[in-house]
């Protein structure tokens, strides 16, 4: 029996551009546990599943065809508007009072907190970054320390490092949002953010919520996750900082200096969760490249794969396991945590619905292909969908899934290379 993520996996790879001239068969969608919808449809080619059987040995052919009637059972028809809204119900439902964005200067920070017990000096990956040979590079950067209001709470405050060129021609130039990965902080993207200053971009870091200086001690990430748990009153994994990644939009549009329609987003490992889900949530960010970030948070607990994710935030699901009375974690204990600190993560907001609800905006994903946080076979469904997507506003080449072989949980060199170039290719 061909399983459901054999199916994708074989015809993602088979139909991931269908010329749009063909004859496509429509089948029904059929009702499941993961895709709780009415009704919709999928078109898939047969011309381009004809000529691939034909290719392959006979004893493949029964396989393919039933790999295409199992993906029949995952096409829904997703309304990106409606989705979007539903998610920006879900942020504003944790908000304590809503407030008028409001900016106030603040001083560089000389000893940035990690909250790690070993905090790390280098990055092998952001020191590779493409970077313009300029001898005074440093004497040419404007260096801006700031925070913004994002609503009122303690955490409303969204501290936020803006690395630029001086310009003679005063012209509104691109700018990127780089977000850092857990228990980091914004200084730590400084040399990602000098290298992309040095070749015209506005550089643009936050701290994300309860990191660097929106933190007190090492544990206080942790700490913030399983209040979450606790209360239900707060969404301090993934949904907290889209908040302040929405605001902080509102702040890079008003600038003289930004060009508001070339606004950039990337991130890594927890930055690349971030800028999946604001560009889902915003549509000003207009190119983004989530590294080592997207993953399928239903796949990996219906799969049994999701020790990875839950082994980066552990404490809260010992918590967890601890109040439903469970001996051990299990996947019950990873559904309940998701719902209760991110409504809808592993729901109606996972990667299938929301990835290609980013189009036609350029999209690169990057991950590593043995990454146990983000397993690249949890994205089967998520590229096929998104591939329909594009192609459907006549743009597949501005959406692209690259699992780099061999690569765990870790940026590397050749993904801030790739994202660089494709940030260069739509973004200047």
């Amino acid at each position: 029996m061909t399983t459901m993520s054999n199916a994708t996996s074989t015809l993602s790879h088979v139909l991931s551009s269908p010329p749009s001239n063909v004859r496509m068969t429509r089948l029904p969608y059929k009702r499941s546990f993961f895709h709780k919808c009415p009704s919709a449809t999928i078109n898939i080619s047969t011309r381009e599943i004809t000529q691939y059987t034909n290719r392959a040995h006979k004893k493949k052919k029964k396989k393919i065809m039933e790999a295409a009637a199992a993906v029949g059972e995952l096409g829904v028809e997703i309304d990106p508007a409606k989705l979007r809204s539903e998610f920006l119900q879900v942020l504003r439902s944790r908000r304590s009072s809503e407030v008028s964005l409001k900016v106030k200067p603040a001083k560089p920070v000389t000893h940035p907190l990690y909250q790690e017990k070993s905090p790390p000096h280098f990055s092998e990956a952001m020191a590779s970054c493409p970077k313009e040979s300029i001898s005074n590079l440093k004497d040419l950067l404007i260096e801006e320390n700031l925070y913004l209001h994002t609503e009122a709470s303690e955490q409303g405050q969204l501290p936020v490092l803006i690395l630029s060129q001086k310009e003679i021609s005063h012209q509104r130039r691109p700018a990127i949002v780089f977000l850092h990965s857990t228990h980091k902080c914004k200084e730590w993207l400084r040399p990602l953010l000098e290298a992309y200053a040095s070749r015209g971009y506005i550089a643009v870091a936050i701290d994300s919520r309860y990191h660097g200086e929106r933190a007190t001690n090492i544990s206080t990430y942790q700490d913030a996750i399983v209040s979450a748990w606790k209360g239900g009153d707060t969404m301090p994994f993934i949904f907290d900082t889209v908040w302040d990644l929405i605001k902080l939009a509102d702040y890079l549009t008003q600038r003289e200096d930004v060009d508001p329609t070339r606004i950039g987003i990337t991130g890594e490992s927890l930055g690349g969760m971030h800028a999946w889900f604001a560009a889902f949530a915003d549509a000003r960010y207009a190119v983004v490249v989530p590294i080592i970030g997207v993953q399928g948070f239903r796949w990996a607990i219906e799969q049994d794969k999701w020790h990875g994710r839950a082994e980066s935030i552990k404490p809260v699901f010992v918590e967890a396991c601890a109040a439903l009375g469970k001996s051990s974690i299990d996947k019950e204990v990873v559904d309940k945590v998701w719902n209760r600190i991110a409504p809808g993560l592993a729901g109606q907001f996972d990667a299938p619905n929301t990835i290609p609800a980013i189009a036609p905006r350029p999209l690169l994903i990057l991950n590593g292909a043995e990454d146990p946080r983000c397993p690249v076979a949890g994205l089967d469904i998520p590229k096929f969908r998104a591939c329909k997507a594009y192609e459907e506003v006549n743009c597949i080449n501005k959406f692209k899934l690259d699992a780099e072989p061999g690569i765990g949980h870790q940026m590397t060199p050749s993904m801030v290379k790739k994202a660089s170039d494709w940030f260069d290719k739509f973004l200047k």
